[in-house]
C-alpha cells in the first residue's frame, strides 16, 4: 500500500515477516501514527489479533499463518498454538483457514516461515485479481459507498472492497467514495479514509446512521468485505452492514460483496450459523478511555452482523463476480 511521509511515499504490507519476527502496522493508533511493531513470540501475534492491532479477515489469517512459523521457530507444540491462534476471533474464517494450511504444512514437512510467506503473497495476488474483476463494475463517474476497513491494512496488501476502487482509479476513471464512520471502533474513519488519502482517491466520511440518506441523494453501488460467507451466500460482516444491505436492496442500488474464496466457509449451511463476536461494552460507552455514556448505563457490542444472500447483487473474487446462486463454483476452487 501506500503510504504518504514527510519526504514523499512508501510502499508497505501491513504485516510480513522478517528477521524472524512478525511485524505489522500497529492499526489501532492510526491515523494520528505510523509505527511498525514486531512480535518474536507466538503468543504475542495471537494477542495483536484479539486487541484489534490487525485486524480484517485475510490480514488476520496471514498474522495467524506468520504466528504459526514463530511458534515452529519457538519448537513449541503446534497444536497447542493452533488452539491459541484459533481463539483470537471466532467469526473470521481465514483465520482458521490459515491456521489449518499452516498445520498441512508442517504435517508435509515444509519450512513454516516459507509457507506463511507464500499464504501472505497468494492473498496479494487474490486481492489484486478481485480488483481487476471488481473494476468492470465500475464506469466512470461511479459513486462508491463502503463500510469499515477492507483495504490494505484488512487483507496484507491492496484489499477486497478497496481493490476494485484501486484498479478503477488505475484505469483512469474517475471514481467518489462515501466510506461510513463504523462506530464503535471507527475503522472507516480511521482506516479506510487514511488509505483513500494515501491513494489520492476522492472521498467523504459519512456518520453511519447518515448511510441511507447519502444513498437517496445518489450512490451507484455498494461494495463491502466479508469476514465469513456461508454455502448459501449469507455473510458476516462488520456491524453495520447489514442496515446498509436492507436499504439497499429497498433503493435499488447494487450490493456487493469483494472476498477471496477463503472467507467462504461451506461447513456452514447458512448465516444462522456464523458465530459472531462480542466485544467489550467499553468499546461502545469510551471512546480513547474517556466514558461517554451515563454512569450505571451498559451497553451491546456485536462486533458484526448477518446479511442474507439475497441482498447480494454479486460476490467480487479472484475466479470472477458471481451471483449467491453460482458460488458453488468456489467450492471447488479452493486451495
Amino acid at each position: 500500500m501506500k503510504v504518504l511521509t514527510d519526504g514523499g511515499s512508501i510502499d508497505i504490507r501491513a504485516v510480513w515477516f522478517e528477521d524472524n519476527k512478525v511485524k505489522m502496522i500497529d492499526q489501532r493508533i492510526l491515523p494520528h501514527e505510523f509505527k511498525i511493531i514486531e512480535f518474536s513470540n507466538y503468543l504475542d501475534v495471537a494477542e495483536a489479533i484479539k486487541n484489534m492491532t490487525v485486524r480484517g479477515a485475510p490480514a488476520i489469517g496471514a498474522s495467524a499463518a506468520y504466528g504459526m512459523a514463530l511458534a515452529s521457530l519457538q519448537e513449541v507444540d503446534l497444536l497447542e498454538a493452533a488452539t491459541v491462534l484459533k481463539s483470537t476471533r471466532p467469526t473470521a474464517f481465514d483465520l482458521f483457514y490459515a491456521v489449518d494450511k499452516m498445520l498441512e504444512a508442517a504435517k508435509n514437512n515444509e519450512n513454516l516461515v516459507t509457507a506463511a510467506n507464500n499464504y501472505s503473497d497468494q492473498i496479494v495476488d487474490k486481492c489484486r485479481k478481485i480488483g481487476e474483476y471488481g473494476a468492470e463494475l465500475i464506469a466512470d463517474g461511479n459513486v462508491i459507498m463502503t463500510h469499515c476497513n477492507a483495504g490494505a491494512l484488512a487483507t496484507v496488501d491492496i484489499g477486497t472492497a478497496l481493490a476494485p476502487m484501486r484498479a478503477a482509479r488505475d484505469q483512469g476513471k474517475n471514481i467518489f467514495v462515501y466510506t461510513s464512520e463504523t462506530r464503535p471502533r471507527l475503522q472507516g474513519m480511521k482506516l479506510t479514509a487514511w488509505e483513500l488519502l494515501n491513494e489520492g482517491i476522492p472521498h467523504k466520511i459519512i456518520a453511519d446512521g447518515a448511510s441511507g440518506a447519502v444513498m437517496r441523494k445518489g450512490v451507484d453501488m455498494i461494495i463491502v468485505g466479508a469476514d465469513r460467507i456461508a454455502a448459501n451466500g449469507d455473510f458476516a460482516n462488520k456491524i453495520g452492514t447489514y442496515d446498509k444491505a436492507v436499504l439497499a436492496h429497498e433503493l435499488g442500488i447494487p450490493f456487493y460483496v469483494a472476498a477471496p474464496v477463503s472467507t467462504f466457509d461451506f461447513s456452514i449451511a447458512s448465516g444462522k450459523e456464523i458465530v459472531i463476536e462480542d466485544r467489550s461494552e467499553e468499546e461502545v460507552t469510551e471512546i480513547d478511555g474517556y466514558r461517554i455514556a451515563p454512569d450505571g448505563c451498559s451497553a451491546l457490542n456485536p462486533s458484526f452482523d448477518m446479511s442474507e444472500a439475497k441482498y447480494v447483487k454479486g460476490f467480487i473474487t479472484e475466479i470472477g463476480v458471481l451471483s449467491p446462486s453460482e458460488i458453488s463454483r468456489i467450492n471447488s476452487a479452493k486451495l
